[in-house]
């Protein structure tokens, strides 16, 4: 399972289909689940905080968050979503494919507007408060959206697309900043260990082994993790295993050793030991929380 995947377990209701890739996840942190690690995927992403106070990782720099706030996450950003204290925060994960809003045909639009804006190249803000200019229209295009999602009605996805276009544009026009540098190679790289994780986190993975994918020296490789995300690499991929293993608890009747297993740990003792160190409570115990999800009938990838 990849951290899109994970995220696709929290779908309540789906606000499209394969052909148009636009659909909506409430959330909340940590309820639904303890945080999303750090990812990246090649969908448009919006979290629109709605109740209480959380943390949005964009490229590595740590915001926090509180309700009202929305933060665009552009194609093939690194971003993560967590708890702030021991606050909690609800939240809509809107995530879109930007194929919805590009014409097969190439034009102004397209190579003057949203590709660049999607690639980075026509700078943005990530983050959007009540208290800013801008905010109230918005968030009317957001909240437009989600009226319509609740029905569906023929002809939707026109309206989507307009909102999102209106949004797209309002950002353009009124909220452009001075053009930044091409992305960090840094990143780029960091993007590639995170896919290695997200594919293979169930295997064993050496220090060796995924410095050795890399192209680059153990210690080179270990270094480079920690100035980079500001933990180690075996921290992370252990915080991963746990995040899914988590997710699988809760969305599942899986037995507990298949669980482990499937995130990676042979040894039930110890998978016990360390989930419980990190939620404060046994694998046991923290599907006893969750008892509707488990009964749901969502299936286990």
């Amino acid at each position: 399972m990849n951290i899109l995947e994970y995220e696709n377990y929290q779908e309540k209701t789906s606000h499209g289909d394969l052909l148009f890739p636009y659909i909506t996840y409430p959330c909340t942190i940590p309820l639904d689940f303890a945080q999303v690690p750090l990812h990246w995927h090649d969908e448009a992403e919006l979290i629109y905080v709605k109740k209480g106070r959380g943390t949005v990782t964009v490229d590595v720099t740590p915001h926090t968050v509180s309700a009202g706030t929305i933060a665009l996450i552009l194609p093939g950003q690194l971003h993560a979503i967590g708890p702030c204290e021991k606050e909690s925060m609800e939240y809509e994960n809107i995530i879109f494919h930007p194929d919805i809003l590009l014409s097969r045909k190439a034009d102004t639009g397209n190579t003057d507007l949203l590709d660049p804006l999607f690639s980075g190249r026509l700078p943005v803000p990530s983050f959007y408060t009540p208290d800013d200019p801008c905010y109230p229209a918005l968030s009317a295009c957001v909240d437009a959206n989600d009226a319509i999602s609740r029905t569906n009605p023929f002809g939707y996805q026109l309206y989507i697309k307009s909102q999102l276009c209106m949004f797209f544009y309002l950002l353009v026009s009124r909220c452009r900043q001075d053009p930044l540098p091409e992305r960090h190679a840094p990143l780029e790289k960091m993007k590639l260990i995170l896919k290695y994780i997200e594919t293979r986190y169930m295997d064993k993975i050496t220090v060796a082994e995924i410095a050795r994918a890399c192209g680059i020296s153990a210690s080179h490789f270990m270094r480079y993790f920690k100035e980079t995300t500001g933990t180690t690499f075996t921290a992370y991929l252990n915080d991963y295993r746990l995040t899914i293993a988590a997710r699988l608890l809760a969305a599942s009747d899986a037995q507990i050793l298949t669980v482990a297993a499937e995130c990676g740990y042979d040894n039930l003792s110890y998978f016990n030991r360390t989930f419980k160190a990190r939620f404060s409570m046994t694998p046991r115990e923290y599907r006893k929380q969750h008892p509707a999800e488990a009964q749901s009938g969502v299936p286990v990838k």
